[in-house]
């Protein structure tokens, strides 16, 4: 334990995810030692980016204005829609550029051990989304862990009814990987997940 200003500085980023107690301690004394304009330009992205970052109106992606990007691009198309969980999944997804349609950021997935149900989630927004008919496939590429599978589940019960096409990322084995290292779950969605050649 330290005294002040140090033990406050170790105390609040010990508070941000990931970031275990012996990680907070480093940071802190890096920040201490590093110079003057390094801390104030740390602390100016800090101070803007929570005064100009927002949620996206339409699709809740980060923002800096109204709408993202993607939103605002008049070349991505409206038939398909990919639900993520975070807006991080929205820059992973990207990253590939195989994919020109729109995104539907939850805010998280269906976790009833933490409290998290339908109703703290952008689903009712992702369902007026899908109201207005221009949605013909629902890309639902949530984590495959049992939070996203459940969210999945949950949101493909309440699509398939509107005629909706409704599709779910691939999961199984990954480029380079061997079969004799793969688990048992991963094997079965791989063999799941097939398609011809």
């Amino acid at each position: 334990m330290y005294e002040g200003a140090i033990q406050d500085l170790i105390d609040e980023l010990g508070r941000l995810p990931g970031v275990g107690p012996k990680s907070a301690q480093r940071i802190a004394f890096h920040i201490l030692s590093s110079d003057t304009a390094d801390v104030a330009r740390l602390a100016a992205a800090l101070r803007k980016v929570k005064e100009s970052v927002r949620f996206c109106t339409v699709c809740y992606n980060v923002a800096e204005e109204e709408q993202c990007r993607i939103c605002r691009d008049p070349r991505r198309g409206n038939e398909v829609l990919c639900v993520v969980e975070e807006p991080k999944d929205v820059v992973a997804i990207e990253r590939t550029g195989e994919f020109r349609g729109r995104y539907h950021v939850l805010g998280g997935a269906i976790n009833p051990l933490e409290g998290i149900g339908p109703d703290n989630l952008k689903i009712r927004e992702l369902l007026i989304r899908l109201g207005n008919g221009d949605v013909k496939e629902l890309i639902l590429a949530t984590d495959p862990n049992t939070e996203g599978e459940a969210t999945a589940t949950y949101l493909a019960l309440m699509v398939k009814p509107m005629g909706i096409a409704v599709t779910r990322l691939a999961s199984g084995l990954p480029v380079g990987g061997d079969l004799e290292y793969a688990d048992e779950i991963t094997l079965g969605r791989a063999f799941e997940g097939r398609r011809a050649v």
